[in-house]
């Protein structure tokens, strides 16, 4: 079964001082059969922008790196893990709460992203709207016909676009053109 990507794009609101990005996606798998592609090491690496080092329970510390080292790796939490429902991480900085909701369809996957940083919500939305269309892939069975990175440099203008000036301030981390080449974006 070829997969298709979803068609959600993210939404940025406001909560008070921080950013959140919400997605949202559709999948006709129920959540048990969704949850291993979204919280297993052999699922994540086709998907997921760093490594999840430590134990899948709720409390327990984490430790992420990027595999081409774009950035430097950095520290979090498993906020909290209740399979097949709630993944909630703290990723750095960011929050990060997958949660798998049961249709007669399949599931639904909701994705919520809260950071401080309002300067990077187009940066980051793209790129977890890219690594969405890459879940679609794997829990499929499948593989997408494209990188992250070249997902990301084609959805990221419609990002800038839509979340505004304010919310585009904050471009690729330092070493990301290094490993995937130039953004193709004008500067912002």
């Amino acid at each position: 079964m070829e997969a298709e990507t979803g068609t959600d794009d993210g939404e940025l609101e406001r909560q008070g001082d921080r950013a959140v990005v919400r997605f949202t996606r559709r999948f006709p798998y129920t959540p048990q059969d969704v949850w291993p592609a979204l919280t297993e090491p052999d699922h994540l690496v086709a998907w997921f922008p760093t490594t999840i080092e430590g134990r899948r329970e709720s409390g327990a510390p984490l430790h992420f790196g990027f595999r081409d080292m774009e950035g430097p790796p950095f520290e979090g939490e498993m906020v909290r893990f209740d399979p097949p429902t709630v993944m909630e991480l703290r990723w750095g900085d960011e929050t990060l709460r997958f949660e798998l909701l049961p249709e007669d369809y399949g599931s639904v996957l909701v994705l919520t992203v809260r950071f401080d940083e309002i300067g990077k919500a187009a940066r980051d939305g793209a790129g977890w709207h890219s690594s969405l269309d890459l879940l679609t892939y794997e829990v499929a069975g499948g593989t997408a016909p494209w990188s992250a990175a070249d997902r990301w440099k084609q959805v990221r203008l419609s990002y800038i676009e839509r979340f505004g000036p304010e919310a585009s301030t904050v471009g690729p981390p330092e070493g990301w053109e290094r490993v995937h080449g130039s953004d193709g974006a004008p500067p912002t």
